[in-house]
């Protein structure tokens, strides 16, 4: 077994930013996104792209909600589109 979905959220956008620290590679986030929101998290850590898993068996359209989701985050804060987001975080100390 393993574990998937929300609960690892929080660690998945954390080894995000880690590997986008220490390689020029791109990376995809992945692990319990259930909104655009949430994989603007994602892209925000450094994430070149996102990928949906669990919530599928709860919601077949995600990868539509999230695609949506991220054009309006994207739109709500000023961004021109939904690249421009990809590691905006701001990390102190």
């Amino acid at each position: 077994g393993g574990l998937s979905g929300p609960a690892v959220m929080p660690v998945a956008v954390r080894m995000v930013w880690q590997v986008k620290q220490a390689v020029k590679l791109p990376v995809i986030g992945m692990g319990g996104i259930m909104s655009g929101d949430d994989a603007a998290e994602f892209m925000l850590a450094g994430a070149d792209a996102v990928a949906v898993g669990t919530g599928l068996f709860k919601n077949p359209t995600l990868p539509l909600d999230v695609k949506r989701g991220l054009a309006s985050y994207a739109e709500q804060n000023g961004y021109a589109g939904v690249r421009e987001i990809t590691g905006k975080v701001m990390v102190n100390g």
